[in-house]
C-alpha cells in the first residue's frame, strides 16, 4: 500500500516537472486551441474554441482573419480581430470584422508569457450568408383604438415586414415595411369588437435572405364605438352650438348697428307735424304778405305800371 502511494507521488512529480521543461524548449510546445467553430445568429458572429488549460496560469488568445481578397492575392497577410487580440476568453465576437458576404478564413493561437502555440485555422471558411435568421420579438399594444407594434432592434442591417389583418372570413392582409426596430409604429385604427392580428418577419438586404414569420398575435378592442355618456355630451354640445352661434351673431350685429348708426332724438321744434305741401303753401303766403306790407304807394304804382 505504501509502495503504491510512493509510485503515484513519483508519477505526479515527474509530470509536473516535465511540463515546464517542455514549455521552455519552444513555443510550439504550448498546445494550440482546438475545435474552432462559428456560431452565427441574426448577423451576430462568434468564433469559439476549446480553451488551452495550463495549471495556475492565464492563457491569452489572438484571433486573425483573411477576407476573400487577402486569401487570393495576399495570402501571407492576416488581419488581427478588432476586439479579440488578445483575449482571455475562449471566444471572439467577429461581427465587426465580417463586413462582406464572402468567405473568411479565421485562425487562433494561444500565448503564455513569451510562449506561443501554433495557429489553429477554421476548417471551412465562414460566410455570413449562412447566418441563422430568427423572427424578431414584438410587442403589440392598444392606444385607444390604434394598433401599435414595437419590434426588437436587431441592428441597422435588418428590415421588417409586418403583416396585419382583421380576423374575419375573407379579410385582406396588409403588409407594412418597418426600416428599424426599437420604436413604436402605428399600423391601423381598429374596429371595436373585432380582433386584429399581426405577424412579422425580418429581411437582410446584405445577404438577400429573410426569416420565417413570427407566431401570430391578436388583440381585440371591447365596447361600443362611443360610450353613451360621450355620445350624449356630443349631442348636447352640438345643439348648444346651433343655438348660441346664431344668437351671438344677431347680438353682435345689433351692437355694431347702434355703434355705427346711433338713433338721435330731435327736439319738438324740429319735428314736422304737417304735410310738406301744406307747409310750403303757408310759407309762400307769409312771404307775399310781408312783401306787400313793406312797399310804399309810389313803389306800388310803379309796380302796377
Amino acid at each position: 500500500m505504501v509502495l503504491e502511494e510512493i509510485e503515484t507521488s513519483l508519477i505526479m512529480w515527474f509530470s509536473y516537472a516535465l511540463i515546464p521543461c517542455l514549455l521552455v524548449d519552444g513555443a510550439t510546445v504550448l498546445p494550440a486551441p482546438q475545435n474552432l467553430s462559428v456560431q452565427s445568429t441574426n448577423m451576430k458572429h462568434v468564433l469559439t474554441w476549446s480553451p488551452v488549460i495550463v495549471p495556475e496560469e492565464i492563457v491569452h488568445y489572438s484571433v486573425e482573419y483573411q477576407g476573400e481578397y487577402e486569401s487570393l492575392y495576399m495570402s501571407h497577410i492576416w488581419i488581427p480581430s478588432s476586439w479579440c487580440s488578445p483575449t482571455q476568453e475562449p471566444e471572439c465576437d467577429i461581427t465587426d470584422d465580417i463586413t462582406a458576404t464572402v468567405p473568411y478564413s479565421l485562425r487562433v493561437r494561444a500565448t503564455l508569457g513569451s510562449l506561443t502555440s501554433a495557429w489553429s485555422t477554421l476548417k471551412h471558411p465562414f460566410n455570413r450568408n449562412s447566418t441563422i435568421l430568427t423572427p424578431p420579438g414584438m410587442e403589440i399594444t392598444k392606444d385607444g383604438f390604434h394598433l401599435v407594434i414595437k419590434l426588437e432592434d436587431l441592428g441597422p442591417q435588418f428590415e421588417f415586414f409586418v403583416a396585419y389583418w382583421k380576423r374575419e372570413p375573407g379579410a385582406k392582409e396588409h403588409v407594412k415595411m418597418v426600416r428599424r426596430g426599437g420604436i413604436p409604429v402605428h399600423l391601423e385604427t381598429m374596429e371595436p369588437g373585432a380582433a386584429h392580428c399581426v405577424k412579422v418577419r425580418t429581411f437582410v438586404k446584405a445577404i438577400g435572405r429573410h426569416s420565417a414569420f413570427s407566431k401570430t398575435e391578436c388583440v381585440k378592442v371591447q365596447g361600443e364605438t362611443l360610450p353613451l355618456a360621450l355620445a350624449l355630451f356630443s349631442f348636447v354640445g352640438f345643439m348648444l352650438i346651433l343655438v348660441v352661434v346664431p344668437l351671438s351673431i344677431w347680438k353682435m350685429g345689433r351692437l355694431l348697428q347702434h355703434s355705427c348708426c346711433p338713433v338721435v332724438m330731435l327736439p319738438d321744434t324740429l319735428k314736422i307735424t304737417s304735410s310738406p305741401q301744406k307747409l310750403i303753401s303757408c310759407r309762400r303766403e307769409e312771404v307775399e304778405a310781408c312783401v306787400v306790407a313793406g312797399l310804399s304807394s309810389e313803389e306800388l304804382l310803379r309796380a302796377w305800371i
